[in-house]
């Protein structure tokens, strides 16, 4: 025995190389051994794990819905290679939201690289996009709530425009959708692929539009499983959009109007139908009985019997009788005789959310085999309704009823919310008697659920398991809590022996009791003892001394393999002492539990065996035989010849010669176009008067305003009497030969001015001006002629078409026009010098 090292003995650097290994193994060598270790390792776990993939699966989801799962799967992901690819599928199946997938986008793009749902800032590339849609192909459902936030609206536009592919999600077959706005509804139409089978859509606000989005679901889905919720009114014609839809298996409806008589009618009649959710939630017991109204009765019912209260036969056989149809309904309201209708001939599981009345009222109408009901009523229900609901169970289903739910409405919970957190107190725990409940052989689960009505007797436990003997899991109001006001529960740990002791297959029980000592009877018998019951759940129930509870738990049921209770820390941070006491029990009862076993181990084998002596002539007989084996053989041959069918088929396609006439219609027309012509004539002979002017002197010179001309007429000038000065006696007979020419020239302008446009008129009008010199000064009657060259003016400025005559018109000058230029040509002054 080596001593135990102190602190004061310190070891020599010799002994502790002493103690080393000889020789330690090489890198070769430990290397070696590592693969080979990893080789035998994959070798046992592959064939063993990995060689039936639904095993695989299963373990997987196990492990996911464990504490912590996600994270140990993920783990399990990084560490083996063998587990990769099922982990990552089984991590990826079922996403709660969109940042998950947005996570795979590079960082750069990112606004904040850890909160992807705030979008991106900038567009992706092509490349941006392998690792979501790599990982996006596990996807197979994901859940989008406009409410949390968590998602930017700007990431949908985006990729809608920029997705590499037509569908970013294409193995997605369940979407669950909840919006607020209608501009969010729009955008899960982005995600309907046609493998896309459960659609759950939540509407929080009223759409105008919703026809033609539910139209465009339609259209690109062939769903199996559609849950609609909607807080204002069905459209009117949504029965018109789904009627040819009528491969639904699974169908909720969550709306006003869906008590409607058609909808009624078009959901009976779905051939595929197993479950159905309704919502009765603020309806009367007449719009519930009205959604059965266009249903047609099962056959035998005596519906239309003139006995019958609904029936429309009075028995009287009359030509115009009167419809008493209305009448005879309501009256079948009220006194509850009625027809069987035969809706909904293959359904198995409904859900109905609303007044307990209701619910007893829809499911009357109701004659299929239905394995599952889940009711989610109005807590506390009315003593009546309560025990008219438990009676129409069992009587309608309880030769197929396998599992029971019964829980609270979201009204009701939020009403025990607004106690709890008020000072107002906590509301009154009623009763809920289980004592209504009447035979049911085959059912499976109980569940009830509910905030206020959770007290629950020994009586109520008995019952139950008197009535469902093959009861495996129940669960009576698991969470509720009892305060030091409104007393212990009723419900004690010794009154589960019935349950205990009747069913046998009991394996789950979830009730708040009081963990009392047990009485003697009950350890002295066997029959107490459950082999099947392996999880227990007391929530908050109270407990006196854990030792007690935990022996006489560990004799009920010696095969428990645990508790769970809720262990809630109080203010000043300890654990209250109800869940301390708990703890203890649950670390004393497997050591409890293993001395019960043992002991019943060793009682079964204390008993003596009884012995006899008897004397027994053991000589055996013998008979020796032979036997000939020898085999037989027989020969046999098969000819097998293979018969050949020779078949000719001739191919030669059929062609048809057809000819067209191809020839365009010609169509010929013709057009006088002979344009008309007007002669007309005008006398251009202009108007001349000879006047006399007396030259007065004028002693100032006053200024003449220049005269605007504005119209077109042709006035000759005057030839005015003046007196000659000494230096205009030289030039006169040169001025009068100018004078006189232009007068001579006059008719042949006007006679020119008729040519056409092509002759050069001004080189002819230029001969009467080659005589006069350029340097010679200019008289006043050089103003005339460069006046009427004004008033003229030359053929090349008028643009005519030669082909039209030139109009003769004679143009005379009115009164005024003439006055007016007479008395500026009258006006001349006259040199003082010729005076």
């Amino acid at each position: 025995m080596n001593p135990k090292p102190s602190l004061t003995r310190r070891s020599s650097i010799i002994e502790y190389l002493s103690n080393l290994p000889r020789r330690l193994p090489s890198l070769r060598s430990r290397k070696s051994n590592t693969s080979s270790f990893s080789y035998t390792h994959q070798k046992v776990m592959f064939p063993v794990i990995l060689k039936d993939a639904d095993v695989t699966a299963k373990l997987l989801e196990y492990i996911v819905d464990s504490p912590n799962g996600r994270r140990s799967l993920a783990r399990l992901a990084r560490t083996c290679k063998a587990f990769k690819e099922p982990a990552l599928n089984v991590l990826w199946r079922d996403l709660d939201s969109f940042v998950p997938l947005l996570s795979l986008f590079p960082n750069g793009l990112m606004r904040r690289a850890r909160r992807p749902g705030l979008g991106l800032a900038k567009n992706p590339e092509p490349a941006d996009w392998e690792k979501l849609l790599a990982y996006a192909e596990r996807v197979r459902s994901i859940t989008y709530n406009e409410s949390h936030s968590n998602v930017s609206p700007s990431i949908f536009p985006l990729i809608e425009d920029l997705r590499p592919k037509r569908f970013i999600l294409p193995n997605l077959t369940a979407l669950i959708w909840k919006s607020e706005t209608p501009a969010a509804l729009e955008r899960s139409l982005l995600f309907m692929n046609p493998g896309l089978q459960s659609l759950t859509i939540e509407m929080g606000t009223k759409y105008s539009k919703m026809s033609d989005f539910l139209l465009q679901v339609t259209e690109k889905t062939a769903l199996s499983t559609f849950s609609f919720t909607l807080h204002s009114n069905l459209p009117d014609n949504f029965v018109d959009i789904m009627q040819p839809h009528n491969h639904f298996e699974k169908l909720a409806l969550m709306a006003p109007g869906a008590l409607a008589a058609r909808v009624g009618k078009w959901a009976s009649g779905l051939p595929f139908l197993r479950s159905f959710s309704l919502d009765l939630s603020n309806r009367t017991t007449t719009a519930v009985e009205g959604f059965f109204d266009d249903i047609e009765p099962g056959s035998g019912s005596g519906y239309s019997t003139p006995s019958s209260v609904g029936g429309t036969d009075s028995g009287i056989f009359s030509g115009d009788e009167l419809d008493f149809s209305d009448i005879r309904k309501s009256a079948v309201r009220l006194t509850s005789d009625g027809p069987r209708h035969g809706a909904f001939a293959n359904l198995q599981h409904i859900q109905l959310t609303g007044d307990t009345s209701n619910v007893a009222t829809f499911l009357k109408h109701i004659t299929s085999p239905l394995a599952q009901i889940d009711l989610i009523i109005d807590d506390p229900p009315a003593k009546d309704d309560w025990q008219d609901l438990c009676y129409l169970v069992c009587d309608q289903f309880s030769d197929t009823l396998l599992s029971l739910r019964i829980s609270a409405t979201s009204s009701s919970r939020y009403a025990e919310l607004v106690r709890s957190t008020s000072r107002g107190g906590e509301a009154q725990l009623q009763h809920l008697p289980l004592e209504h409940f009447a035979f049911l052989p085959r059912l499976q689960r109980l569940e009830i659920d509910l905030p206020e009505s959770v007290i629950f007797h020994n009586r109520d436990i008995a019952h139950i398991a008197r009535v469902c003997p093959n009861l495996e899991v129940l669960r009576l109001c698991g969470s509720a809590r009892f305060s030091p006001a409104s007393g212990s529960p009723y419900l004690t740990l010794e009154g589960l022996v019935p349950l205990t002791m009747e069913c046998k297959r009991l394996n789950t029980l979830a009730v708040v009791l009081n963990a009392l000592e047990g009485r003697p009877e009950v350890f002295r018998t066997r029959e107490v003892c459950s082999r099947s019951l392996q999880r227990l759940s007391v929530g908050h129930s109270w407990i006196q001394d854990p030792l007690k509870a935990a022996i006489l738990l560990s004799h009920l049921a010696p095969y428990l393999e645990g508790i769970k209770w809720f262990s809630q820390t109080t203010r000043a941070g300890t654990v209250g002492a109800d869940a301390a006491a708990w703890q203890k029990v649950s670390d004393l009862l497997p050591h409890l539990q293993a001395i019960r076993l043992m002991e019943r181990s060793m009682l079964s084998l204390r008993a003596p065996p009884v012995t006899a002596e008897v004397m027994i002539d053991a000589t055996p007989a013998t008979v020796s035989r032979g036997v000939t084996a020898a085999p037989k053989y027989v020969d046999q041959t098969v000819e097998v010849f293979p018969t050949l069918v020779d078949a000719e088929v001739e191919a030669v396609p059929h062609t048809t010669s057809i000819a067209i006439d191809a020839t365009p219609e010609m169509v010929e027309e013709e057009i006088s176009a002979i344009p008309s012509t007007v002669d007309f004539a005008v006398e251009a002979v202009p108007e001349t008067t000879d006047e006399s002017i007396e030259a007065i002197p004028v002693p100032e010179e006053p200024e003449i305003p220049p005269v605007s001309v504005s119209t077109s007429y042709y006035i000759p000038p005057v030839i005015s009497a003046y007196i000659p000065t000494v230096n205009d006696v030289v030039t006169l007979p040169i001025r009068a030969v100018k004078i006189y020419t232009y007068y001579l020239s006059f008719p042949l302008r006007y006679v020119l001015s008729f040519a056409p446009s092509t002759m050069p008129i001004p080189t002819i009008l230029s001969l009467s001006e080659k005589d006069s010199s350029p340097s010679e000064p200019k008289s006043p009657f050089d103003s005339d002629v460069e006046f009427s060259e004004k008033i003229m003016p030359p053929m090349e400025d008028m643009h005519l078409p030669s082909s039209y005559p030139m109009p003769t018109t004679t143009m005379e000058p009115d009164s005024d026009t003439a006055h007016a230029i007479q008395n500026s040509l009258t006006e001349v002054p006259v040199s003082p010098v010729c005076q």
